[in-house]
C-alpha cells in the first residue's frame, strides 16, 4: 500500500513538472514616447497594451501642430508611424518589436501589425 501512495504521488509531482508554462507575462506591452507640453517641457507617454490592426492617434500631440518623438516599441509587434492624423498616407517610419527610435522619427499617429 505504501509504494502505492509513494507512485501516485511522483505521478501526481511528474505531471505537474510537464504542464506547460503559462503564456502570461509579468512585462505589459508597452509604447512609449516623448512629446512636448504646452509649455514647451518634454513629457513622457505611454500607451499600455495596445490593440493591433486599430490606428491609434497620439493623444497628447492629437489637438495641436506638434509631433511625438522618440518611440520605444516595449510590444511583440511591428509599430507604423504616420506624420499625419489617422494613419492617413504611407508610414513614416516602422519600428520592429522592442525596438528604439532617436529624437528624429516624429508622428502623430501609429498602427501596430
Amino acid at each position: 500500500m505504501r509504494s502505492r501512495t509513494v507512485h501516485v504521488a511522483l505521478a501526481g509531482v511528474l505531471a505537474l513538472a510537464l504542464m506547460p508554462a503559462g503564456t502570461a507575462s509579468a512585462d505589459p506591452q508597452e509604447f512609449s514616447y516623448l512629446y512636448y507640453d504646452d509649455q514647451q517641457e518634454v513629457q513622457e507617454s505611454r500607451l499600455i497594451e495596445p490593440p493591433e490592426a486599430e490606428c491609434i492617434e497620439i493623444p497628447e500631440v492629437a489637438a495641436g501642430t506638434g509631433s511625438a518623438f522618440r518611440p520605444w516599441n516595449w510590444t511583440g509587434s511591428i509599430a507604423k508611424m504616420y506624420d499625419e492624423s489617422g494613419c492617413e498616407g504611407a508610414a513614416s517610419f516602422s519600428l520592429g518589436p522592442y525596438g528604439k527610435g532617436s529624437d528624429r522619427v516624429t508622428f502623430r499617429s501609429v498602427v501596430f501589425i
